[in-house]
């Protein structure tokens, strides 16, 4: 099978070399359509892993406050959050959301003047994952405060600071060194976990890659360049995270802090 590109650019030509020389039909190279279908996969992909990503940090920061509340109230409707979310499939809550709420919401008018969904698909993968992601955070983050010594509490309400400024200012700060770890461990868990996005349709990486493998009939070469590239994404994320760690490390506060 010969790569028939009249006028290619050098990564065309590379695929098309490997397709001439070894048969592998690796087509987000020499056929452009399918590299930008695949590129957009990835920048969905990201998109979907940052934005879930800092509203489920948020989620376990709001949270992990709130479970120290006065009212019972509050403290139970967390925890409920919690057993929720954290003891249902992440796929059973984006299809609950997504076919589920989103028809119990009211329509609106696109530009066409047609009916569309107030939330859009990937807006329902975003909303649903930011959940998932932020139940876990929670534990993750009230492990940290729990880690901080008492007398440090007492010191700053000793100094006047409120209990919201104390978490803010003193134990927040200690809490995120003493749990990053395990933070590391849930944003690469929510990173991949962004693939089930692909079963509403949301054009992510592994959708993209679902599309150009039953154009172009090479799913085994696609499969191995889905793999590596997740490899490559969760790769540059605990390179971030390690390197975060390392620079909040604190002696006497987390696995970092001997170092």
């Amino acid at each position: 099978m010969a790569c028939d590109v009249a006028s290619v650019d050098a990564i065309q030509s590379v695929g098309c070399w490997i397709l001439d020389n070894t048969g592998v039909n690796l087509t987000i190279l020499h056929d452009e359509f399918d590299r930008n279908r695949f590129i957009s996969g990835i920048g969905m992909t990201i998109y979907l892993s940052v934005v879930s990503l800092f509203f489920s940090l948020i989620i376990g920061v709001v949270g992990a406050w709130a479970q120290g509340s006065d009212f019972r109230v509050v403290r139970w409707l967390i925890n409920g959050f919690i057993v929720l979310f954290r003891n249902t499939p992440p796929l059973v809550q984006i299809f609950f959301f997504y076919f589920g709420i989103s028809n119990l919401l009211p329509y609106i008018e696109d530009a066409d003047g047609m009916r569309a969904p107030l939330l859009t698909n990937v807006q329902w993968a975003i909303f649903s994952l930011s959940l998932f992601a932020g139940a876990f955070n929670i534990e993750i983050f009230r492990s940290g405060i729990e880690a901080v010594p008492n007398s440090t509490k007492e010191a700053a309400a000793a100094l006047g600071y409120t209990r919201l400024g104390t978490y803010i200012h003193i134990v927040l700060p200690l809490a995120i060194r003493v749990c990053l770890p395990a933070l590391n461990n849930n944003l690469v868990n929510l990173l991949k976990t962004t693939s089930l996005a692909y079963a509403i349709a949301v054009p992510e990486l592994l959708y993209a890659s679902k599309n150009i493998w039953t154009d172009a009939q090479n799913v085994p070469t696609m499969m191995v360049v889905l793999l590596l590239t997740y490899v490559a994404l969760v790769g540059v994320l605990v390179w971030a995270m390690n390197a975060w760690e390392r620079s909040m490390a604190v002696p006497g506060y987390g696995q970092g802090g001997g170092r």
